[in-house]
């Protein structure tokens, strides 16, 4: 729907389709990024149990997993929260959470790793609506249009 068709429905004021646009984008941005950054940070403050978790599901060079999934975390959830190359940010994020997902959230008979699973998942689909419609005009992106 235009924002012409709601506006002449009177379902709702005029400005309600111009605010979300404008604005939700940017509060999703913001909750979906900071998983990421605070997953980053995590690893940072713990790098010796993190490399170790990662050599526990079998995953080679341990040590370059663990810098580049801080790397993608830190680097990718900032870069989401900006609203920087959105598309592309949220492409990685995108590919990085299903492949977390499915090399260390496997184990669906442990409750805990299902619903990990499903979460990266519910992650991802975030993540595709990201890719599909951009950062918003709150966003580096939207400044640069």
């Amino acid at each position: 729907m235009s924002n012409q068709t709601y506006a002449s429905a009177a379902v709702v004021p005029a400005t309600v389709p111009d605010a979300l646009t404008t604005i939700v984008p940017a509060i999703g941005r913001v909750m979906i990024s900071a998983i990421f950054i605070l997953a980053g940070l995590s690893k940072i403050a713990a790098p010796a149990m993190t490399i170790g978790y990662i050599q526990s599901v079998g995953l080679p060079l341990p040590q370059v997993a663990f810098g580049i999934s801080v790397l993608v975390e830190v680097v990718g959830g900032i870069t989401l929260l900006l609203g920087y190359r959105t598309r592309i940010v949220a492409s990685v994020l995108f590919v990085f959470a299903l492949v977390t997902a499915a090399f260390f959230h496997h184990n669906f008979a442990d409750q805990n790793q299902f619903i990990h699973f499903f979460k990266n998942v519910a992650m991802a689909g975030g993540l595709l609506h990201v890719v599909a419609f951009g950062g918003g005009r709150i966003s580096l992106d939207g400044r640069r249009a």
